[in-house]
């Protein structure tokens, strides 16, 4: 089989990596670091292949599935109908709603004057949520009304282009972050393990929201029970109200949670893999990534089992450039990636990286590289990771030494 991995992040690196174990990859674009892959340019559409697989959001929501399929290709990834869930928050809320997902309170506003209104009068605090695609950056969670109405007047004047021209205001979740990823096939969809991933910036939760800092699986916290509740309560139900509405949903359905003291509620949802999650759970799948994957593209997923996962532990921690994530500098020489790579357990996933003249890595991107450490246990795996995070260097190299460090 042939498999088109569509996307240039790390979570691509990651998914190239597990799916050439058993299958031909190509990469379209790729990246200059993603050694050993052949790259594709061009349109993915008109990539020679069996299977696409397609990493970001953003190509889901414009359609590239269903342009691949029109031309009669197999594809993990919904369609733009589908895709919807992740690119319109709002539209996401109505459906989550309608399909009784238990979910944050909140409403869609598109005039400054009644979003105002609705924090002045509603209890803090909130999650101001831009409701089209941000790059996992238009979210704000914040107990100051100061902060909330400053950055509610920001989306709607324009800060974040048209994604931001209606907002979702949610009084904010407590409890632990969790993430579930199922693979689907339109009818029936399969967990995969849980992750959690750290979207601030800085140690302890500090800073603004990024794509994600870093991740870890498993997470002892989430054992089968609360992945058959998730399932029955969230995932399963939102796929159905997908059906209902004539929406045949293939792929990765990302449920992003909150674990409150009322049970387990979904903050938001994704229609593809995560990343930094991707990047933890793809080295721990026991078993054949490709032929699950296609058969999820394929409406077959009662053909195989499903996916089983590795007792052993991953943890991922993300290296940005300096001023990431508001105005990443970018540029800077990558030192250390082949020492990185000989520490045992370790791998380095590129995203944000070019060649140099020179040869070597230049960083081109707010997040540059995925250091994922394995091990029998999580704090091996995170000792494995950190590990290599030390061979590697470039000026104000920005990331989080707290990666996995609330588990022991």
């Amino acid at each position: 089989m042939r498999i088109c991995v569509v996307g240039s992040g790390a979570r691509e690196h990651a998914l190239a990596a597990a799916l050439s174990e058993s299958a031909d990859v190509v990469v379209a674009p790729g990246n200059a670091g993603m050694e050993g892959f052949e790259l594709a340019s061009g349109p993915p559409e008109l990539v020679d292949a069996d299977l696409w697989v397609v990493g970001p959001e953003a190509p889901l929501v414009a359609g590239l599935a269903d342009r691949v399929r029109a031309r009669g290709g197999l594809v993990f990834g919904p369609g733009a109908d589908g895709a919807r869930l992740e690119g319109s928050k709002i539209w996401a809320k109505e459906l989550l709603v309608a399909a009784k997902v238990p979910t944050a309170a909140g409403q869609a506003f598109s005039e400054l004057p009644a979003a105002l209104h609705y924090l002045r009068t509603t209890p803090g605090p909130w999650a101001v949520k831009a409701d089209g695609l941000a790059a996992g950056k238009g979210v704000l969670v914040t107990s100051s009304l100061r902060d909330a109405e400053a950055d509610v007047e920001a989306k709607l004047g324009g800060s974040f282009g048209e994604a931001g021209r209606r907002v979702l205001i949610e009084q904010a979740l407590e409890g632990e972050e969790l993430s579930l990823i199922a693979v689907c096939d339109g009818r029936r969809a399969y967990p995969m393990a849980p992750a959690r991933d750290f979207k601030r910036l800085g140690d302890g939760g500090t800073g603004p929201n990024t794509g994600g800092m870093g991740a870890y699986s498993p997470v002892p916290s989430a054992d089968d029970h609360l992945v058959g509740q998730v399932m029955e309560r969230a995932i399963l139900p939102t796929l159905h109200a997908l059906g209902r509405r004539g929406i045949d949903f293939r792929g990765a359905l990302y449920a992003g949670l909150m674990l409150t003291e009322d049970g387990p509620k979904v903050l938001e949802f994704n229609v593809r893999f995560g990343d930094p999650e991707a990047q933890v759970l793809l080295p721990r799948w026991d078993g054949d990534l490709a032929a699950t994957l296609a058969a999820a593209a394929q409406g077959r997923l009662s053909d195989h089992d499903a996916p089983s996962f590795s007792t052993s532990a991953a943890v991922c921690v993300v290296l940005a450039s300096p001023g990431y994530p508001a105005a990443p500098k970018l540029g800077a020489r990558v030192e250390g990636l082949e020492q990185a790579r000989e520490v045992a357990g370790a791998s380095v996933l590129c995203a944000g990286v070019a060649r140099a003249e020179q040869g070597g890595l230049v960083t081109a991107g707010g997040r540059v590289l995925s250091v994922v450490g394995t091990g029998p246990s999580l704090p091996d795996a995170r000792r494995v990771a950190y590990r290599a995070v030390g061979m590697l260097s470039w000026p104000d190299m920005v990331y989080r030494t707290d990666i996995a460090g609330d588990v022991g």
